[in-house]
C-alpha cells in the first residue's frame, strides 16, 4: 500500500528537514528555481514547526550561499545584513565615559588595531548594559532550573550571578580613575600620556580589596574576552572554526609514546 504524503511530511525529522533544506538551495542554484518551502515539494500543506524551530527564507539563503555580497538585502526578507563597519549607539556608557574606557582597554592591550579596540569597547559596552538583565533573570530563574545550574556551575557561581553588580563597579570606577588622575597629573585618565596611564594602571592593580581594584579586574578580565573573540583575537589564536589539527601545533616530533 502507497504510504499517504501527509504521512510522509508528518514523520519527517530535523535531519530530513535539513537534508531537504540543502536539495532546495542545490535545486535554486542551478535552475533559479526558489520554491517558498523547503518542504514545498509536497503537495500538502506541511504542519507548522515546533517552537524555537522557524523555516529559513529560501531566497535570502540562496543570496547568501551564492556569493553576491550585495549591501541590500532582497526586498521582503525577513533578516538584513549587518553591514561591516557599522556603528551601533553606545548602549551604557556616555561619549565621554566611553573615550576613557577605551583609552583603558588600549592600556591594558597594548597596541592592537584601531576598529579591533573600538570593537573591544563596544563589547564592554554591551557587558555592563546587559549587566541588570542577566541578573534579574538568574533570581527569577525556575526552581527547578536554578538547581540544575547549582548542580552544573555550583551554588558559589550561581550567588555571584545573583548578587554582582558589575555595571555599578564600572560607573564608581570611571569616578575614582579620572578623581585620581586629576589629583595627581590635573588632567583626565583619557588625556594622559601612555606612560602615564600605564602608571595608574598598575597602581589600582595592587589596591588589594579596593573598588578600583576590582573595576580593574572587572574590565581586564571583558577586554581580554572580546579581544580573544574578535577577528583579530581569533586569527592570533590561529582559530580556524570547525576544523581541527592533525598534529598537536608546535609539535614536530612524530615519535610514538
Amino acid at each position: 500500500m502507497k504510504p499517504d504524503p501527509s504521512d510522509l511530511i508528518t514523520q519527517i525529522t530535523r535531519r530530513q528537514w535539513l537534508l531537504r533544506l540543502g536539495e532546495t538551495v542545490a535545486l535554486a542554484g542551478v535552475s533559479g528555481l526558489v520554491p517558498e518551502s523547503p518542504l514545498g515539494f509536497f503537495s500538502n500543506e506541511p504542519p507548522p514547526l515546533p517552537p524555537g524551530l522557524y523555516e529559513p527564507s529560501s531566497d535570502h539563503l540562496v543570496r547568501a550561499l551564492s556569493g553576491h555580497h550585495l549591501a541590500a538585502a532582497p526586498a521582503g526578507s525577513e533578516t538584513d545584513y549587518v553591514q561591516a563597519g557599522a556603528s551601533c549607539p553606545l548602549q551604557f556608557f556616555s561619549a565621554e565615559d566611553f573615550n576613557t574606557i577605551t583609552s583603558f582597554i588600549s592600556t591594558l592591550l597594548g597596541d592592537v588595531p584601531a576598529d579591533t579596540l573600538n570593537e573591544v569597547a563596544r563589547w564592554v559596552d554591551l557587558w555592563c548594559y546587559s549587566a541588570q538583565g542577566v541578573r534579574e533573570a538568574v533570581r527569577n530563574l525556575d526552581p527547578l532550573h536554578r538547581a540544575l545550574a547549582a548542580a552544573y556551575f555550583g551554588e558559589v557561581s550561581i550567588a555571584e550571578i545573583e548578587a554582582a553588580d558589575p555595571s555599578s563597579v564600572v560607573c564608581q570606577g570611571l569616578t575614582q580613575l579620572n578623581r585620581i588622575c586629576r589629583d595627581e597629573h590635573g588632567k583626565p585618565f583619557a588625556s594622559l600620556a601612555v606612560p602615564e596611564q600605564q602608571d595608574i594602571l598598575r597602581s589600582i592593580s595592587t589596591r588589594k580589596y579596593s573598588s578600583l581594584q576590582k573595576f580593574f579586574e572587572l574590565v581586564r578580565n571583558e577586554a581580554i574576552r572580546g579581544y580573544y573573540t574578535s577577528a583579530a583575537g581569533l586569527k592570533e589564536l590561529d582559530y580556524k572554526g570547525n576544523t581541527y589539527y592533525p598534529y598537536c601545533p608546535g609539535c614536530e616530533s612524530t615519535e610514538k609514546g
